[in-house]
This record gives structure tokens, C-alpha cells and sequence, in this order.
């Protein structure tokens, strides 16, 4: 398994601006997949592949927000 030494994570976000959207975005995610209390949970004591669910879920939204402005499709919001 290979160590990140540096300290440096790789999800940052690169808009700081848009944590708070984020943050929102995860908690309704997780709540649609019947983590109603995501925000509170101990995140270190969920199954990985439960909150690998809500960061795919994250990702698939994102994607398809950026496919539809790119499309001119207007713009959305997170």
C-alpha cells in the first residue's frame, strides 16, 4: 500500500467557495441512500463501501450538472 508522506491530500477543494454546496450536496446524497444523520455519524465506523457510495454519488451528480452547463443546458446549481 503505498503512504502520502507530504501530508497533502488529494481532495481539496479547489473553490472554497463551494464547500458549503458540497457539504449540502453530501447530506442530501447520503440521505436519499438512508443515512439520515450522515453530518453526526462516526464516518471511521461505516462500511467503506457505504461512504464510497455517497462519494460515487457525488461524483456521477457533478459530472452530469458539468455535462448539462457544457451542453448549454443552463446553469445548475449544487
Amino acid at each position: 500500500m503505498a503512504t502520502n508522506n507530504n501530508n497533502n491530500t488529494s481532495n481539496k477543494i479547489l473553490v472554497p467557495e463551494a464547500r458549503q454546496a458540497l457539504n449540502q450536496m453530501k447530506t442530501e446524497i447520503a440521505s436519499e441512500l438512508g443515512m439520515t444523520n450522515y453530518e453526526t455519524m462516526d464516518k471511521g465506523n461505516l462500511p467503506s463501501r457505504q461512504n464510497g457510495y455517497v462519494g460515487g454519488y457525488m461524483t456521477k451528480r457533478l459530472v452530469e450538472m458539468a455535462q448539462k452547463n457544457m451542453s448549454g443546458g443552463g446553469t445548475t446549481t449544487l
